[in-house]
């Protein structure tokens, strides 16, 4: 069995934190950008893609800050997935945190997958 590996990614992106926490906090936001369709109820969401359906609870949200969920799937284990909004205090600028775990051989593929989300989101909000 591998073992799951903890990694985080940054993102510099060009809106206002309100603004992104919709984008990443609701089912609408999420279905723009993170999987074709979004349902939720209560802590409970369904990301659906193509051919597969997800399900994660939602663990923990604050307001324009993040947001963490965890795959159902992975209910035995400490892994999550996090999406933090940072700003920086002297700048202004905006990046979007990204923490996941991925199988040991599979961390390099998961990276670029957030990746191609993460530009689909910044070409929504007409971010560079």
């Amino acid at each position: 069995m591998s073992t799951k590996v903890k990694y985080e990614l940054e993102f510099p992106i060009q809106a206002s934190p309100q603004l992104l926490y919709n984008y990443i906090s609701t089912p609408s936001g999420l279905s723009e950008w993170f999987a074709d369709n979004v349902n939720s109820r209560g802590e409970l969401f369904t990301f659906i893609w193509d051919d597969s359906e997800e399900q994660a609870k939602l663990l923990t949200k604050k307001n324009s800050e993040r947001i963490k969920f965890r795959w159902l799937e992975n209910e035995d284990d400490d892994c999550f997935f996090e999406l933090r909004i940072q700003v920086d205090s002297i700048t202004k600028d905006v990046s979007i945190i990204i923490t996941d775990f991925s199988d040991d051989d599979e961390v390099e593929e998961s990276k670029m997958l957030w990746e191609n989300q993460i530009a689909s989101l910044k070409q929504i909000l007409g971010s560079r």
